[in-house]
């Protein structure tokens, strides 16, 4: 005589064959969102773990990336082998044309700068137009009499010394001649 333990029920089957099952008995032709899958699955089997919908999420994302299962439209549906893969938005890749028989394909040119040949020849520079030299000038020696010897020869020079110029200090009292 079988005894049924009533304690232990049958175990539900994998949750993959759970969401095959579900998706062939919903029978829908754009295929069947997350909440119907999950709603026929509490019908059918009642009794779930306390994670089903993380678990129901995990295992649509799996057979999702493995391809048993095709996303279109918020909708899952069986992966049909013979159906071309359905495209995205957007403009379609332009298709590839065939080479004819017998024509290889060059390799691409590298990125970048081609490196210097070690055995070419060395060039001379190419002279200059102006007889200048290129760049910003060199920086001037310092004169040998030191700052004071530079003061004097910038104030010979007429040339007008660094920084703000200083403020002109005017007397309170100006001396005012009344000529007639």
């Amino acid at each position: 005589m079988a005894t049924e333990d009533v304690n232990n029920p049958p175990s539900l089957p994998s949750y993959p064959q759970l969401i095959i099952n579900a998706i062939e008995a919903l029978n829908d032709k754009n295929g069947s969102n997350k909440t119907s899958i999950s709603k026929y699955i509490e019908s059918k089997y009642g009794d779930l773990p306390a994670g089903h919908s993380t678990l129901l999420s995990h295992h649509l994302n799996i057979m999702k990336e493995s391809g048993e299962l095709v996303f279109w439209k918020n909708n899952y549906m069986k992966a049909d082998p013979n159906a071309p893969p359905r495209r995205g938005r957007g403009r379609p890749p332009k298709p590839k044309v065939p080479l004819p028989p017998g024509m290889v394909l060059s390799s691409a040119r590298p990125r970048g700068r081609p490196p210097k040949d070690p055995n070419a020849p060395l060039r001379s520079p190419k002279p200059s137009g102006s007889g200048k030299p290129r760049g910003r000038p060199r920086k001037m020696a310092r004169p040998e009499g030191g700052i004071a010897a530079s003061s004097t020869t910038m104030m010979s020079a007429s040339v007008r010394p660094r920084g703000r110029p200083p403020k002109v200090k005017t007397s309170a009292f100006t001396e005012v001649s009344v000529g007639h």
